[in-house]
């Protein structure tokens, strides 16, 4: 390929990569990482949606980190400062809130027919054949565990692609410590309209990994898997089976938590 990757070496290296028709497949990529691309991340989603073809389904990442409490730290009744503070943050609309997940995710979230699930803050978008079911249901504690997006994908035995980004970027990993004895907790607060009033809401949900265990567990995956990466452009390209993962990593992040 050249310095700069026409949509037709997009499309070759996607399916050398392992993508194929009919894959169910989330997406987590850095537009930078490829180089130089004629059209940009229009034609990055273009392309991948080319490969999967019309009974496959391209989702990403929509997550909305923008619809969060900016003063978690402040409890009780807030003052006048606060109060501005917390006002201006946005309540979530899945068809008007941007994601801050890449531009690749951005223009699939945007696309005419892609659909988003409902979460605040860890929504999905999706496009092709199954992006309906995917994107249904979404609770909104543990929103990345069994009643969701992820949960669906898990089921209809989707894959994870890594388009040159790391394990630190694999959401799934997150999925699969929801599976674990004792998962890291964390809070989520965002805002919502509830019968016309707006209100705080708090849930739980699995902690963040700060790259402590995730990468180290992708790497042995990768390793017990067989997967080499495949290079696209500049970046490294992983396609992950998120039904041997899953269990893997569970297993993995199980015992490294309780050590």
């Amino acid at each position: 390929m050249g310095t700069s990757l026409t949509s037709d070496d997009l499309v070759e290296g996607w399916r050398k990569a392992g993508l194929d028709e009919g894959m169910q497949v989330i997406v987590h990529a850095s537009l930078s990482s490829l180089g130089t691309v004629e059209g940009g991340a229009a034609a990055v989603a273009e392309s991948l949606r080319s490969v999967l073809g019309p009974t496959g389904t391209l989702v990403t990442p929509a997550f909305t980190w923008q619809v969060t409490d900016p003063c978690p730290e402040r409890t009780g009744a807030p003052d006048a400062e606060t109060a501005a503070l917390r006002a201006a943050v946005p309540l979530f609309h899945q068809d008007l809130v941007t994601t801050e997940m890449g531009a690749v995710a951005e223009v699939v979230r945007a696309l005419p027919g892609a659909l988003r699930s409902r979460h605040p803050q860890a929504s999905v978008a999706a496009i092709g054949h199954r992006a309906a079911e995917i994107v249904h249901e979404q609770s909104l504690g543990f929103a990345i565990g069994r009643t969701s997006p992820f949960g669906r994908l898990h089921d209809l035995g989707g894959h994870i692609f890594l388009v040159g980004v790391g394990h630190n970027r694999n959401t799934f990993l997150h999925y699969a410590e929801t599976l674990t004895p004792a998962p890291r907790l964390k809070l989520r607060r965002f805002p919502m309209a509830v019968d016309g009033e707006r209100v705080w809401v708090e849930t739980t949900d699995v902690g963040n990994d700060n790259g402590r265990f995730f990468p180290q567990v992708g790497a042995e995956f990768e390793e017990y898997a067989g997967i080499t990466p495949v290079e696209v452009g500049a970046a490294e390209c992983r396609l992950l089976p998120v039904a041997d993962l899953v269990p893997f990593a569970a297993r993995r992040l199980a015992e490294l938590l309780a050590g």
